[in-house]
């Protein structure tokens, strides 16, 4: 049976969204208006609006339903 290599990571997971937001927002201001732009601006917009739902989630006045 194979074991199962684990990475443990050393950068949060808001700080890896936040930064992979900001490489992708850098790589879109260096091309023309389009289609490919449009499209890594999301990818950026999903990283950013991943990170803040993860420090939603992690957040202490998080309590969960009665």
């Amino acid at each position: 049976m194979q074991q199962r290599r684990r990475f443990k990571q050393t950068i949060s997971l808001e700080a890896r969204l936040a930064k992979e937001a900001k490489r992708l927002r850098e790589e879109a201001k260096a091309l023309p208006p389009g289609l490919e732009r449009d499209l890594i601006l999301r990818k950026a917009r999903q990283a950013e609006t991943g990170s803040h739902i993860s420090e939603w989630l992690a957040s202490p006045g998080l309590r969960p339903p009665d």
